[in-house]
């Protein structure tokens, strides 16, 4: 899943960036408040991870923006004002949660993982499907108990399909949450992907679970039909 971190204290915006890339999200990144409303206006990002003190546009000015534009993103505040009337303030204009620095990059990875599956409407950590199970917080893809060895890359991809189980969805949305602002993936890269999980999960026993809607995109689907 793809995330965006407007964060002007160097440091902190260089270590969120390592430690949410080795936690296997898609991560762009600036420390210029009018830079990150760009960012935040014209890419999909799942979650916005938003300090408040930054120069060019304070964090609220941009969740204002964002909120005034219809932009529903979930917003994660950072900061260091810890008054309550601060947090209100920030939850009241249209923030989803808050953090109060120092703070431990544990707890801002699990609300960020609470924050995608809100935004995903999924209950809980795992998704199954047909036998198939996908544990998002743990990474783990299994088939019956079976674990399926799959690439960061691999389980991004299917990430996406399970957060919309039973939901189309087209080739260019999966690649929008699966890739940063600088990357340049293969025009093919999704279908490639999409074949080296069909056959991994065909190898467990899982077949037709992930199926094309030709000219539309793929599902994620027990019993599906209209093409593999």
């Amino acid at each position: 899943m793809r995330l965006l971190v407007i964060e002007d204290y160097a440091p902190l915006r260089q270590s969120l960036v390592q430690g949410l890339t080795e936690a296997d999200f898609a991560v762009d990144a600036t420390g210029d408040g009018k830079e990150g409303l760009w960012y935040a206006k014209d890419e999909a990002y799942d979650v916005v991870i938003l300090d408040l003190m930054l120069p060019g546009m304070d964090g609220l000015s941009i969740l204002k923006h964002l909120r005034a534009e219809g932009k529903n993103c979930p917003v994660l505040i950072l900061t260091a004002k810890d008054k309550v009337e601060d947090r209100v303030k920030g939850l009241d204009m249209g923030a989803d949660d808050y953090l109060i620095k120092p703070f431990a990059f544990e707890e801002l990875l699990a609300r960020v993982h609470t924050l995608i599956r809100r935004k995903y409407e999924v209950a809980t950590s795992v998704v199954a499907v047909g036998g198939l199970c996908i544990e998002l917080k743990a990474r783990r893809v299994t088939f019956e108990d079976d674990p399926i060895e799959l690439t960061a890359r691999e389980f991004a991809v299917i990430e996406v399909l399970a957060l919309r189980a039973g939901q189309v969805v087209s080739r260019s949305d999966i690649s929008e949450h699966i890739y940063g602002f600088d990357a340049e993936p293969n025009s093919n890269a999704i279908d490639v992907h999409i074949a080296q999980l069909r056959r991994k999960i065909d190898a467990a026993g899982g077949s037709s679970l992930i199926h094309t809607r030709r000219g539309m995109g793929y599902v994620l689907e027990e019993g599906a039909s209209c093409g593999h």
